[in-house]
């Protein structure tokens, strides 16, 4: 009977098709009516009407944008310099934060920290943690000193009860931990879903807008390093930050991708450590190594995390292949960028003893170097290991090099310079027409990786050769930069490098 019921209303929804000559129906049109042969008599009726939405009653009235209250949306700081650098100034009233990274990488002690200094008397925090029992919670706020009478603890994973604790505590902050772990008692399905995590996700920033509260979400995320849960959770949120680092390495980055109150391109930096985290204001010196003497393999750069300069280190270490296919091994650097500097090495720099040796290069400090402006320094650091020849000390290499070994242009050489000049570096490689450069700093316009290579010293002598004796050339080129056997014979000071002939800027 149902089923019938169910026929009949599908069918009377479909629209049908009548003769207004003599009134034959059809389920189709057609241009000759076929009982009464009439032409262009064939019409449509019985279509389902069109639903419209009625106009109603609004929630404010629009006013002029300059009549707009602005002091509403002001931020408001978290105590912690480094999250608010990511955030542009603070948490605005009414805002939600999507904070996405992956297990162990310290989401929950930055959160729990934020939430200890934000409270005051003013302004109560409200911390919901759905994975961890509230006593586990204590244990780390002692740890890292987090503890303060007016940050108000919950354990809960039932959304109701969530949304009952901020009627009782009424929070200016509210940070659940984790989004994917409440679930709501009206939605089918288990915690974690497509429909559950949009469900909670819509109800607590609902009440967020509501009640002028801030909003920390903490966010799991899949193998690949997305966010999981439906793409809608990032659309809906007012700011997206990845939280980012080796678990191996103290250094942390938080990084804005979505942000309605600031720019995008911002990165703060944390250190990890036994007592919890800390931001790190200057942190190019987890990225180096101080030595009293230069190191062959060893190459400075200054790269950009979002708008902030960091320089940092990269090292390479070539040796004598044992097996056919010589190793290729990178940390923190791409590999498929390694690959194309001894490539342009081999063929633009005449450095052909690269490809039959074991080649190790690697970042210092855990820091990773994807942009093309680290290419020169990897290129200058992999010639300095081959020829077992140091680069002149206080040198950084700014670059990116092309297949045709030319010496690119990048963003922000000027605020690279300005970083690297700041921590004491007094010489650097760039290429043409870098702008304004720091008073007292020797810069080198390099136009190919042929250039850039004669900043490495006469350092090592042949074996062998037509002469037995002679020097190595010192641009990279020939023989002598292979590595070959032969004692490596005194080599040159710093000072007496090539650079010195480089025009004050």
């Amino acid at each position: 009977m149902a089923a019938a019921r169910t026929s009949r209303s599908s069918a009377k929804d479909r629209p049908s098709y009548r003769c207004t000559e003599c009134g034959w129906t059809t389920a189709k049109w057609l241009g000759r009516c076929p009982e009464c042969q009439a032409w262009g008599t064939v019409e449509e009726y019985g279509a389902p009407a069109v639903r419209t939405t009625a106009p109603g009653r609004v929630t404010s009235a629009a006013v002029p944008i300059g009549q707009v209250d602005g002091r509403q949306a002001t931020a408001r700081g978290t105590g912690v310099p480094e999250l608010d650098r990511v955030l542009g100034g603070g948490l605005v009233p009414g805002a939600v934060v999507l904070l996405a990274g992956e297990p162990g990488v310290g989401k929950s002690t930055l959160l729990l920290d934020v939430a200890a200094k934000s409270a005051s008397d003013a302004h109560r925090t409200l911390y919901v943690t759905g994975e961890e029992s509230a006593s586990q919670v204590r244990l780390r706020a002692d740890r890292i000193g987090a503890l303060s009478e007016h940050l108000y603890l919950a354990a809960e994973t039932d959304l109701s009860a969530v949304l009952a604790h901020l009627d009782s505590v009424k929070p200016s902050l509210l940070i659940l931990d984790s989004v994917q772990t409440v679930a709501s008692p009206e939605i089918d399905g288990a915690p974690g879903g497509m429909a559950q995590v949009r469900e909670v996700a819509g109800a607590l920033i609902r009440a967020s807008k509501e009640r002028g509260m801030s909003t920390l979400l903490v966010g799991h995320v899949t193998k690949d390093g997305a966010i999981a849960g439906p793409r809608l959770l990032e659309h809906l949120v007012d700011v997206v930050l990845h939280f980012e680092g080796d678990r191996h390495a103290r250094l942390r980055l938080v990084r804005g991708v979505k942000n309605r109150y600031g720019a995008t391109d911002e990165v703060g930096c944390f250190e990890l450590h036994d007592e919890g985290i800390t931001g790190l204001a200057d942190p190019s010196g987890l990225f180096l190594t101080r030595r009293a003497e230069p190191v062959p393999g060893t190459c400075l750069t200054v790269t950009l995390e979002g708008r902030r300069p960091l320089v940092a280190e990269v090292q390479a270490l070539t040796v004598d292949s044992q097996i056919p296919s010589p190793r290729r091994t990178t940390s923190g650097l791409e590999t498929s960028r390694v690959s194309m500097m001894l490539a342009v090495l081999e063929q633009r720099g005449r450095i052909s003893a690269l490809g039959k040796r074991d080649i190790y290069s690697a970042t210092v400090g855990g820091v990773r170097l994807s942009e093309p402006a680290a290419d020169l320094a990897v290129a200058l650091a992999l010639a300095s290991a081959a020829s077992d020849t140091p680069l002149p000390k206080n040198l950084v290499a700014i670059g990116e090099v092309g297949l045709a070994g030319e010496v690119r242009r990048v963003t922000g050489v000027q605020r690279r310079l300005a970083e690297a000049h700041r921590l004491g570096f007094t010489h650097a490689l760039v290429p043409s027409d870098p702008g304004k450069v720091p008073a007292g700093m020797r810069v080198l316009e390099v136009a190919d990786i042929g250039d850039a290579l004669r900043v490495l010293p006469c350092g090592r002598r042949r074996s062998g050769g037509a002469d037995g004796g002679d020097e190595g050339r010192g641009d990279g080129r020939g023989d002598g930069r292979g590595g070959g056997g032969g004692k490596a014979a005194s080599r040159a000071r710093p000072e007496d490098a090539p650079l010195q002939s480089a025009r004050r800027q």
